[in-house]
């Protein structure tokens, strides 16, 4: 069951670079976007992620944080975002496989790999917002930006 508003954020530290990792710690006193996703390359992935670094600007409006999260590799990452040209840190949901995608509820045993799933964390880290999307659906950012804007 995908975490609800009004529960607070299970804190993570996943890697993002072989040498660097982030926590959600790090963005205390700031909103986090967090945008789980089933893979790097796929279609509908791709678009999402490319849609998030076109809106960037808009999610800065109000000092958010982005963070895609899937289970796939750094080294998948890292080419993924070079070659989308993604401006937000991707995390590796890797070892153990899914541990963070399990701890919001949008880990899908069946294929070993992150639902869609969005969710707005307010700058104390508490989820305001959460929304798990279809697979093959593009979530869009409207739900976001409509989430972010109702923070203050």
């Amino acid at each position: 069951m995908i975490l609800k508003a009004g529960v607070k954020a299970p804190h993570f530290t996943l890697k993002t670079t072989p040498d660097q990792s982030v926590s959600l710690q790090d963005f205390m006193g700031r909103p986090v976007v967090l945008a789980f996703y089933p893979a790097d390359w796929s279609p509908v992935c791709s678009d999402q992620m490319g849609l998030y670094a076109q809106v960037m600007n808009e999610f800065k409006k109000f000092d958010a944080e982005v963070l895609g999260v899937s289970v796939d590799g750094i080294w998948s990452h890292l080419a993924f975002s070079k070659d989308r040209k993604l401006n937000f840190p991707l995390l590796a949901d890797f070892e153990p496989k899914g541990a963070v995608s399990k701890a919001y509820g949008v880990y899908e045993e069946s294929t070993g790999e992150s639902a869609r799933a969005l969710f707005v964390i307010d700058r104390k880290g508490v989820i305001r917002w959460s929304f798990l999307s279809p697979d093959g659906v593009n979530p869009g950012a409207d739900g976001i930006l409509s989430a972010l804007e109702k923070l203050g």
